[in-house]
This record gives C-alpha cells, sequence and structure tokens, in this order.
C-alpha cells in the first residue's frame, strides 16, 4: 500500500479545522482514518458555507468548500456517542486503533468513558491525542479556543498588519486559519514521534496539544526579538523586522516583494536597478545599517521601483539572482507554472459532485509515494461498511442501531 503510515489505523473524533487537519495529514500519509460524526449534522464544518461543492450540472451540493480542505481521505462514520451503544462503539473502534485524535472540551469524553484515562487499558498501545484552545493545564484550560481569537491572545496580530502611523495601520489576522493549521502540523509531528517510540518497544502515550501554545511557540524570530531585548517588536507591515530591503514596492503597474536576505543581493539588485551608489552607502552597505535606516532607505526605492512595470522587474531580477516575485490572487496560483508542474491540484471522484477539485499533499517520498483516491466522506458514507468489516457487526445489529438513533 501506499504511504509510510499505511500500517495505521487513526480515530478522528475532532471536528472544524485543527484537529482534522492534523487527521488529514495521516490519511495523506497512507493511514486508515476513521472520522466520528454526530448524527444529523457532522461536522461543524459542513456547514460552513457558501461557497458549496457544485455537482455536474453546477448546481450547489451540501458539501462545503471549507469541510473540503481538511477531510480527503477518510471514512466517515455517524454515531451518537451520548448514548451507551454510541460510546460502546467508538470504545470498540479505539481498541482497534493506533491513534485517537479529539478536540472536545477539557474533561468532556470522560462522561462517556472515552478519556484516556478509560481506553489506555484497553489499548495500551493507543497514541491517544487532545487538542483544545489553551490545554489541559493551566486558569484557561476550560476556556473554548478559536483560532481568531487566538491570534489577538498569542501575539500575532500584534505584529501583523501596517504600522499604527500609516493608513489602514492597526492589528490584522492571517488571511488563513494559521493557528489551527499549525496546530493541525505540530500534532502531526507529535504523533508520528509517539508512534515512533512505541515501534521501539514503548507504549502508547497521551498527546495534550493546544492553540495557544502552537501561536507562542511559533512567534519564531519575533518572539526571540522581544526574549532578548525586552521589548515587545511591533506592526511593521509587509516588510521584516531584522532584513532590508525584504519587503513589498509599489511598480509602475502593481507589487512586487523584493526580497534582498545577504549584502551581496542587495549589490545585485543595486546593479540591476542602477543605483550602484546606494550599495556604497554607508548607510545601506550592510543590512544592520539598512535595518536602521530603513525609512530614508525606502523612500529611495519607492522612487526607482516605480519607474518598471512589475514583470519588468521580475524578468530582470530573476535573471541577476535576486530574489522576488508578484503578488497572486488564489486564481493566479492555481494557474502558476510551477504550481500546475508540481500537481498541486488534484481530481477526485466524488458521490454528491461527480468530481471534487482538490489541493494535494505537498509531501513528496521517493520510497512511499503518497497516493490520494478518497475524497472528503459524505455524513455517515462508511457507517455501515466500519460497523459490518472493523467491528463485525451483520445487518441485523447494524439495522437496530439504525433503528435506535444510535448510527
Amino acid at each position: 500500500m501506499a504511504g509510510p503510515l499505511s500500517h495505521i489505523r487513526v480515530l478522528d473524533l475532532t471536528r472544524v479545522l485543527a484537529g482534522p487537519w492534523a487527521a488529514q495529514n495521516l490519511a495523506d500519509l497512507g493511514a486508515e482514518v476513521i472520522k466520528v460524526e454526530r448524527r444529523g449534522k457532522g461536522d461543524d464544518s459542513r456547514a460552513f458555507g457558501p461557497p458549496w461543492l457544485k455537482d455536474a450540472s453546477g448546481k450547489d451540493t451540501t458539501e462545503s468548500g471549507y469541510f473540503l480542505s481538511a477531510n480527503r481521505g477518510k471514512k466517515s462514520i455517524t454515531v451518537d456517542i451520548a448514548k451507551p451503544e454510541g460510546a460502546d462503539i467508538v470504545r470498540e473502534l479505539a481498541a482497534r486503533a493506533d491513534v485517537l485524535l479529539e478536540n472536545y472540551k477539557v474533561g468532556d469524553l470522560a462522561r462517556y468513558k472515552l478519556a484516556y484515562a478509560d481506553l489506555q487499558p484497553v489499548n495500551p498501545k493507543l497514541v491517544y491525542c487532545s487538542i483544545t484552545g489553551f490545554g489541559q493545564t493551566g486558569p484557561y484550560r476550560d476556556r473554548p479556543g478559536y483560532d481568531f481569537m487566538v491570534q489577538g491572545m498569542g501575539g500575532f496580530m500584534s505584529v501583523t498588519g501596517e504600522r499604527d502611523n500609516k493608513p489602514g495601520g492597526g492589528p490584522q489576522r492571517a488571511g488563513v486559519p494559521i493557528v489551527d493549521i499549525m496546530t493541525g502540523m505540530y500534532a502531526t509531528i507529535a504523533i508520528c514521534a509517539a508512534l515512533a517510540h512505541r515501534e521501539r518497544g514503548g507504549a502508547g502515550q497521551y498527546i495534550d496539544m493546544a492553540l495557544l501554545d502552537t501561536l507562542v511557540g511559533i512567534l519564531a524570530n519575533q518572539g526571540a526579538n522581544y526574549l532578548v531585548t525586552g521589548e515587545p517588536p511591533g506592526r511593521i507591515g509587509n516588510t521584516h523586522p531584522n532584513i532590508v530591503p525584504y519587503q513589498t514596492l509599489k511598480t509602475a503597474d502593481g507589487d512586487i516583494i523584493l526580497a534582498c536576505g545577504n549584502d551581496n543581493l542587495f549589490v545585485k539588485f543595486c546593479e540591476v536597478a542602477d543605483c550602484r551608489g546606494l550599495a556604497q552607502d554607508a548607510r545601506f552597505s550592510t543590512n544592520s545599517a539598512r535595518v536602521t535606516h530603513r525609512d530614508a532607505l525606502d523612500d529611495l526605492l519607492a522612487g526607482i521601483m516605480v519607474k518598471r512595470t512589475t514583470s519588468d522587474w521580475v524578468a530582470a531580477l530573476e535573471a541577476a539572482g535576486v530574489p522576488c516575485g508578484p503578488i497572486n490572487n488564489i486564481k493566479q496560483v492555481f494557474a502558476d507554472p510551477q504550481v500546475i508542474a508540481r500537481g498541486m491540484r488534484i481530481e477526485l471522484p466524488h458521490p454528491a459532485a461527480g468530481v471534487a477539485p482538490l489541493v494535494t499533499s505537498p509531501m513528496h517520498f521517493s520510497g512511499t509515494p503518497l497516493e490520494h483516491k478518497t475524497p472528503p466522506p459524505l455524513l455517515g458514507q462508511h457507517t455501515d461498511e466500519i460497523l459490518r468489516d472493523v467491528l463485525k457487526r451483520d445487518a441485523a445489529a447494524i439495522a437496530k442501531l439504525k433503528a435506535d438513533e444510535v448510527i
């Protein structure tokens, strides 16, 4: 089977994005992922539309684009865990799983005897990952957590957005739910590490992931800048706190990103831009000097860059080896020849739409290449299959569960 995790079964009890993103990563890596959803409604993100996936005639289906983004490669089973028979089904699946992912409120699953303490004795090899807003400990542990609010609480919005003294200045969130996505990525890494530990003879274990922890962890150079100075960095728009020029600039017909990551690249830029004197100017000859005299250089660059179009600048700078690029909209991204060459858009057969356009995984393996065969599932699409093939329930037992509104 394709994928390095093709021997792994994952039970996904998560909703919306951070948890589903982690489970989707595991599915991309070849794991069998069973998504447990509520009867009738399913994952909250199924209702996060429009936009909706369209069928062959161009009409909206009930499948949201949001749900499609984080659930490829999974099977869906609907279960009412509030009923003892429903909790039993999840418990039986957990006994046969390698990984369980959940993002319920702290302590919530203990009500159904589905907490790690309940399942670990049944399956000592289980890797159990909980994702919450603030973690299992601390004064905020019982608070709900959402990407947007954590972007604010975790300092991200204090360093994102235009400077307060500029037009449009003020705090700004990221254009994608970066906290959810990065929490999902860290959860994926943690799960793979726990599986590697288990493969070396260790037991399963509990993983405690939190949105706020993740955001503090990815403050990266901005966090370090504060820790070494004691001064919180502020918003500086589309510029870099430690490298100049590393920013957007206006051209004759649009905008360009110029990324001179070292002094040599700045010299090359000045040659292309016919402003060699800037590279010899003591205010700009080194990166540290350029950071100090950022505003003066910005004014000079503004007058230089507007003399040519974006495409002219990109062609000339690329030829000289100076990193640069246009600012594409998402339509342009998917039309970009590099994105096309890398096969980042795929289409999979879909039971409601005929075909579903999806983004593929960016992970590429030489020995265990990934294969995408399963589209995001319809709600409860695989309920009978999972009960029959995994839990060995017969047709009569499945019919009774349906009649009792357990599944």
